[in-house]
């Protein structure tokens, strides 16, 4: 219902925000949930909320839906894209805080987590006022002096450490079968339908990469930085794809 999209390979129909999916069932669940990708929804597939949705409607909102107070709608659904920014980054400092290679911003990284978790228990009004663009930055930061200390661990000289700096960079449709990309920052590079088979990505710094159609078959990305579950069911795998444990090999790769 609250955000918008577009005719696409992700979504078969436009849809603006505020309008209701056409598969929104009145007990909120997706009449076509069980077949998304084929049917032409394969972005419903990739997307996370991060929890948001359940805490902007169970807690910011106090279990109130907009089909029962339809007077709410129109601030519930510029809440959400907030909080889901809030929780996101919750996410990734949660993360942060398991590497053992930054145990000496455990202190900063908890401070941090502890903030962005009050921000994200406000109400409403105190939600919509937030600068969020200035929190993510500031945590950005640190999450980046995290990745260096992980990145650390792998000892590679300063030369090629440089070279494997690809922050932001644009990767679209590159030929990176085999490509030692160990420690390599990728954090926001655009991956798109890249070729990653056999590629060793483990300490690479993922967070904010596009992996959309990325091929990743036999690629090694155990202990990879700031990976996400959407980044990979974005992504295309196989079975010799190696995942870190905490995540799971979405089920439309192949075998």
């Amino acid at each position: 219902m609250a955000l918008p999209f577009a005719a696409s390979a992700d979504f078969a129909i436009d849809k603006d925000a505020g309008d209701p999916c056409p598969n929104l069932k009145p007990d909120f669940g997706c009449g076509i949930h069980d077949h998304l990708r084929p049917a032409g929804f394969r972005g419903c597939t990739v997307f996370d909320c991060f929890g948001a949705g359940q805490h902007v409607a169970q807690h910011t909102f106090g279990g109130h839906d907009w089909r029962q107070a339809p007077h709410t709608a129109r601030q519930m659904f510029a809440v959400l894209p907030v909080v889901r920014q809030l929780h996101e980054l919750l996410w990734y400092l949660a993360e942060a805080q398991t590497l053992a290679a930054a145990q000496p911003l455990r202190t900063e990284l908890a401070q941090a987590a502890a903030l962005i978790e009050r921000l994200s228990n406000g109400d409403a009004a105190a939600l919509l006022a937030l600068d969020v663009a200035a929190h993510r930055a500031e945590v950005s930061a640190l999450l980046l002096r995290a990745s260096e200390l992980a990145r650390a661990e792998v000892p590679l000289s300063r030369k090629a450490r440089s070279r494997r700096n690809h922050r932001g960079a644009d990767l679209v449709g590159a030929a990176l079968a085999g490509a030692d990309l160990r420690a390599a920052n990728l954090r926001g590079a655009y991956l798109v339908a890249a070729t990653l088979r056999g590629a060793d990505l483990r300490l690479a710094d993922l967070i904010g990469a596009d992996l959309r159609d990325a091929d990743l078959s036999g690629a090694d990305l155990r202990g990879a930085l700031f990976l996400t579950a959407s980044q990979l069911r974005a992504a295309r795998g196989d079975a010799a794809t190696r995942l870190p444990a905490t995540l799971e090999r979405p089920a439309h790769w192949l075998p």
